[in-house]
């Protein structure tokens, strides 16, 4: 179990990119919807959602690039200019609170995911054992 007062820093593949965070996260979800699976060139993305004063720190330079989501809403994804690695995300629907890359945090220890939305898209032999589908949760 995480104490409420730790820290962890979410990094990019290079470490130019660093963003220091407070505390645990709002809560931490999967998503096979087709835009995550190409984003993360995998099956899924794995995110933890942190409200923005959570964020002690951040170190080095992003760019992002602007998408729209299903909803109409935009989506951001903030990524190292030097690696590339998605390190965080921004959305419409999320107000003061970002999203952030959980394999950035390099944490064995994370907690699993809460829920996994689109369900639908996803590859048919990932298996997110205990993890409800976003429509059931």
């Amino acid at each position: 179990m995480y104490d409420a007062g730790q820290t962890r820093v979410a990094a990019c593949s290079c470490r130019s990119v660093e963003l220091v965070l407070a505390g645990e996260p709002r809560r931490v979800y999967a998503c096979s919807c087709l835009e995550c699976q190409r984003c993360t060139g995998s099956a899924f993305s794995y995110r933890a959602i942190y409200p923005d004063a959570a964020i002690l720190s951040q170190k080095g330079e992003t760019r992002s690039w602007r998408r729209s989501g299903s909803s109409g809403q935009w989506l951001e994804q903030h990524f190292c200019t030097t690696c590339g690695s998605v390190v965080f995300m921004r959305a419409e629907a999320l107000k003061d609170a970002l999203s952030v890359s959980a394999g950035c945090l390099e944490d064995e220890q994370y907690p699993a995911p809460q829920v996994l939305h689109w369900p639908e898209r996803k590859h048919r032999w990932l298996c997110l054992e205990g993890v409800p589908d976003a429509s059931s949760a």
